[in-house]
């Protein structure tokens, strides 16, 4: 009897050893560390997440944006003011603006994740949500295919790649389709204006430049140093540009321009050359940049 019991227990045994055996056999390698999620952002930060986020909030309009583009939108839980597209933005909690956020009300939503513009955002306040421990995604796209790598990250980190890399692949289709579209013509020399006082522009780093260039222009400024360069009216006025272009948050106007008149000598205002974007299509970092370049 008691001999029995002892086969008993080492045929059990030895089909759960084989069990076990079987079940390692088949599990693919690295499955005890599948399920987390890595990403190296635009500040150059590894980011790590156990789990797909859920709760995420956003701290730019562009990131609201570029989250709803990756599939995530629905994870949203608050974000800044202006963030107006798409509409179901709008209906999404505010923690404050690009320059003063509330601090409490982000830790009270209990984010898992927050989406921050390296550039736009203070980052005295982002220090501070960094000491919290809550994982922060910091974006600075520098050139147009960086806005696809956003979107195919952040569906990484939504877990929502079945929206994201379609999204990603179309954009980079369109922008392929707009090279092809103005490779051949002759270069147009372009001062892009982004504020008028104090007299601001873009230099060859910054995003909308290489939108220029997409567009077959050759930015004047492209060689100063700083990202947004104040410069003056007479630098603009000896550059002579054959075109100059600017943002407004209406679609037409062309009141921030129409200084330029003053100088009718200069090739833009002699061709008429004085182009007006609307803002949302042509300083947001999303996939709406290439109708503004449109």
């Amino acid at each position: 009897m008691g001999a029995d019991r002892t086969v008993k227990r080492s045929e059990l045994l030895r089909r759960a050893y084989c069990c076990c055996l079987l079940v390692a056999l088949l599990a693919p390698r690295g499955a005890a560390t599948a399920a987390e999620i890595q990403v190296i952002d635009d500040a150059g930060r590894s980011l790590a997440l156990k789990q797909p986020a859920e709760r995420i909030i956003s701290l730019t309009p562009h990131m609201t944006e570029l989250l709803f583009a990756a599939g995530a939108g629905g994870k949203i839980v608050g974000t800044v003011e202006y963030s107006n597209f798409p509409p179901a933005a709008r209906r999404i909690a505010r923690i404050g603006d690009n320059a003063q956020l509330d601090l409490e009300r982000i830790v009270a939503l209990k984010p898992d994740l927050v989406v921050v513009w390296q550039y736009g955002n203070a980052q005295r306040q982002l220090d501070k949500l960094l000491r919290l421990g809550i994982p922060v995604y910091y974006n600075e796209p520098r050139r147009l295919p960086d806005i696809a790598r956003a979107i195919t990250q952040l569906g990484r980190l939504a877990g929502t790649e079945a929206v994201a890399l379609p999204a990603a692949q179309a954009f980079t289709e369109r922008l392929a389709e707009l090279r092809r579209r103005y490779a051949s013509r002759a270069p147009v020399t372009l001062f892009y204006q982004i504020w008028d006082k104090p007299l601001l522009t873009i230099n060859g780093a910054h995003l909308i430049s290489d939108v220029i260039e997409l567009c077959g222009g050759q930015n004047v400024f492209a060689g100063l140093n700083a990202l947004t360069p104040e410069i003056s009216t007479e630098a603009v006025l000896a550059a002579d540009p054959e075109a100059i272009g600017s943002g407004t948050a209406e679609a037409g106007q062309s009141v921030e321009l129409d200084a330029w008149k003053k100088w009718p000598r200069l090739k833009a205002v002699a061709r008429g050359n004085l182009f007006v974007i609307h803002a949302d299509i042509i300083s947001r970092n999303t996939p709406r940049i290439l109708e503004g370049a449109e």
